[in-house]
């Protein structure tokens, strides 16, 4: 007798990927890499809230955003635990449950090793590892009220291909950026571990190169060289940027947790 083979499980795939009706917060979410995945998440039924530390560009972004769909404006400068405060304030304000928090703000700073300040490793790990730690802690009981065994409330942190290898296409090295970016991933796994139990998920996207603020000078006077370092021969869109968010995001990244996600055409590995 031959044995018998049950039927695959039926997978609606639009269930799968779907984020219809879920809450967000997008630090950064009014440029750059957070602008792509706030607008990702808007396209895709969610409701989406960002923030930045200007308040006309935060408020003004997130009225072109609300021509799709529904994105709220809480202008705040997470750097600070004053701004920490505001933000989570006027959110509890508003809602009472998180289910996707994008923690993305970051900055850079680039100088040769002479000239490198204290300020900067200052600067940047207050407002790139820090702030990630503070606002997953402060945020912690909307998040443990979103999420389900089933459908976990989600963390998605930014790290950079930076934190995975050492940058070589930068005009000046950048060691408390690449430094920061390394720390934000191992935070990322230590709180996967954490929060699991919570019905909370934490995973990093390490993004590669696109089209940012951040990015501006190496795209203008680096370009060539930048598509030269990945081996796709080019930088990243920002639909793919969106799509990485959303997956991590919906049921399809529901058992996904403590991964670290280069998204960068391979050019962490070239």
């Amino acid at each position: 007798m031959k044995d018998q083979v049950s039927d695959p499980p039926e997978i609606n795939v639009n269930d799968l990927f779907s984020i219809e009706g879920k809450v967000a917060l997008v630090t950064g979410g009014s440029s750059g890499i957070g602008l792509m995945i706030a607008k990702g998440y808007i396209e895709a039924g969610a409701r989406v809230y960002i923030t930045s530390r200007k308040k006309e560009v935060c408020e003004r972004v997130a009225s072109m955003l609300s021509q799709i769909g529904p994105c709220i404006a809480i202008p705040a400068d997470i750097a600070t635990s004053q701004g920490r405060g505001v933000l989570v304030r006027e959110f509890k304000k508003r809602e009472q449950k998180l289910s996707i928090l994008v923690n993305n703000a970051g900055t850079s700073w680039g100088a040769k090793i002479e000239e490198y300040p204290d300020t900067a490793f200052q600067k940047l790990m207050a407002l790139n590892v820090n702030a990630v730690f503070a606002m997953t802690r402060d945020l912690l009981p909307l998040l443990e009220a979103a999420g389900t065994f089933e459908d976990p409330a989600r963390i998605i942190n930014i790290g950079s291909m930076d934190g995975i290898r050492v940058p070589t296409t930068q005009p000046v090295p950048v060691f408390a950026y690449a430094s920061s970016k390394a720390a934000v991933h191992h935070l990322t796994r230590t709180l996967a571990v954490d929060l699991a139990p919570r019905h909370i998920t934490v995973n990093a996207v390490a993004p590669g190169y696109y089209e940012s603020k951040m990015t501006d000078y190496l795209r203008r006077n680096l370009y060539d060289d930048l598509v030269a370092a990945c081996p796709l021969g080019r930088i990243g869109k920002p639909a793919e940027m969106a799509g990485i968010a959303i997956y991590l995001a919906s049921r399809a990244g529901a058992y996904t947790n403590g991964a670290i996600i280069p998204v960068d055409g391979g050019t962490s590995l070239a």
